[in-house]
C-alpha cells in the first residue's frame, strides 16, 4: 500500500503517534532523539506494540470497549475531530461504533491498528507480517 511515508508518525517508527511518558520498549537512544513531543521507536513493531499495549489497556484497565469510548480516549477532542476519527475507524473496521470490540482477538485488533495508523498518518504501508511481529513482542 502506497502512501504518505514522509508523515511524522511513519518517520518515527510510531504509527499511532503515541507521545512521550512511559518509558517503552524498543525507544531510539535518548541522544538520537529529535521529536519532543512523539515517541520515537527503532522499527514500526516497536511502535505498533505501543499501541497494542495501551488499547488493550483502555478495555482492561478503563473497561473502553467500543471503537467510540476507545477514540474519544485516544483522540481527544481538545486535539482532534473526534467524531470524525470514530466514523472513519469504524467504517475502516466494519465494526459498529458503539459495539463492543475484543481486542485480544488478533482479527479484531489488527483492522482496528490499521484503521488507526491509517487516520493518524494518512496511509497504512505495513503489511501484516510487521503486526504480527508486533504483537509477539508484546
Amino acid at each position: 500500500m502506497k502512501g504518505n511515508n514522509n508523515s511524522r508518525g511513519i518517520r518515527n517508527n510510531n504509527p499511532g503517534n503515541v507521545r512521550w511518558g512511559d518509558e517503552w520498549k524498543g525507544l531510539v537512544p535518548e541522544v538520537q532523539r529529535t521529536d519532543k513531543s512523539f515517541c520515537q521507536f527503532r522499527t514500526p513493531e516497536f511502535g505498533i506494540r505501543a499501541m497494542i499495549i495501551i488499547l488493550r489497556n483502555y478495555q482492561s484497565k478503563y473497561g473502553l470497549k467500543t471503537i467510540t469510548g476507545i477514540v474519544k480516549r485516544w483522540a481527544p477532542p481538545n486535539e482532534n475531530d473526534t467524531q470524525a476519527y470514530i466514523r472513519s475507524v469504524a467504517t475502516a473496521t466494519g465494526t459498529d461504533a458503539d459495539k463492543p470490540i475484543d481486542l485480544t482477538d488478533s482479527r479484531k485488533l489488527f483492522p482496528l491498528l490499521q484503521a488507526i495508523i491509517k487516520h493518524e498518518n494518512g496511509s497504512q504501508p505495513y503489511g501484516l507480517d510487521v503486526f504480527i511481529r508486533a504483537l509477539d513482542l508484546v
